[in-house]
């Protein structure tokens, strides 16, 4: 009895470190995230990205030179620009694409585009005809 009483406080600890374990877990961010008025850029590869752009609605855009293996850069939206000196509007215009273009360190180009859900009318109908 007692030897059945140790087992299965044995396997309850181990079930519950499992369990631990695997709640720890992260879920690493999507590269090109969107927070109201603020735009974040994560680079969760392990090479730097140089001469970073970053294009709103392929119209409005923003540089910087590089963003790190896992670092990360953020800028508001409003500091987009495009090419006469318009600057994004965010509490006007809507975001329809969001696009991140760099070079890798061995000279590859990256392009990363951002998802968005259909929204409102446009995912119950199926999108705009």
């Amino acid at each position: 009895m007692v030897i059945r009483a140790t087992a299965v406080r044995l396997l309850g600890l181990v079930l519950i470190a499992v369990l631990a374990t695997g709640g720890c877990r992260s879920i690493p961010p999507e590269p090109l995230q969107l927070e109201r008025n603020m735009l974040t850029v994560h680079n969760t590869s392990s090479n730097d990205w140089s001469n970073v752009e970053v294009w709103l609605n392929t119209y409005y855009r923003i540089t910087t030179p590089s963003v790190p293996a896992g670092g990360r850069f953020q800028a508001p939206l409003d500091t987009f620009v495009a090419g006469f000196g318009q600057r994004f509007d965010f509490h006007r215009a809507q975001i329809k694409d969001l696009r991140l273009t760099a070079k890798l360190a061995d000279g590859k180009p990256i392009e990363i585009k951002k998802q968005f859900e259909k929204g409102a009318l446009a995912g119950a109908l199926g999108g705009t005809r």
